[in-house]
């Protein structure tokens, strides 16, 4: 059984062991090595993936070949190209391991099956979509109202763990500053 999982849809609502069985039953495992893509701009994309172990960020990168980091994920998150995953089409994000992970694996077809057969599932991910949108928003205002070092601080005290695990240039690249102002903000 996995407990991480299990944990994760019982801080939102309870569940009984067959409950979770069945929900478990419509996942599959995937286990991947530091710098391997669990997603590659251009793959279609058919899975959500929650982290059971590891570290994995999303970026984009531009037409000048700049990377612009979207997302980290640790343990006890969701992470995938949503909008490839919600439409059933090529990823513009790539998705890569900065960690060893291991995720479990939802597929769209096997989640709206579950949200048709059971409303805690739908109140479950409709819980997460909401506070995922909340974070969305609140990072785009950070980065439209705060300055480097306002960004600096949040993120260190929203996820002070991030920074034993992340690279400085990631987390300059996630901030939108270059690795010598991380430096100068972080000193």
């Amino acid at each position: 059984m996995n407990a991480e999982l299990r944990q994760h849809f019982e801080k939102i609502t309870p569940l009984t062991d067959q409950e979770f069985n069945y929900i478990l039953s419509h996942f599959t495992t995937k286990k991947l090595k530091k710098h391997q893509f669990l997603i590659q701009e251009g793959d279609l994309v058919t899975t959500d993936h929650f982290v059971v172990k590891g570290l994995l960020k999303a970026s984009f990168t531009n037409n000048d070949g700049k990377e612009h980091i979207l997302q980290f994920a640790m343990e006890d998150w969701w992470i995938s190209d949503f909008q490839a995953y919600f439409n059933q089409t090529e990823a513009t994000l790539n998705i890569d391991c900065i960690e060893a992970v291991e995720v479990l694996c939802l597929s769209l077809t096997n989640r709206e099956k579950l949200c048709a057969e059971m409303h805690k599932i739908e109140h479950f991910f409709r819980r997460k979509s909401n506070l995922g949108y909340i974070a969305l928003q609140n990072r785009i205002l950070s980065l439209l109202n705060n300055n480097a070092k306002e960004r600096y601080e949040e993120l260190l005290k929203n996820y002070p763990s991030l920074f034993q695990r992340v690279p400085k240039t990631l987390l300059a690249s996630y901030l939108g500053v270059s690795r010598e102002t991380l430096s100068r903000l972080s000193s």
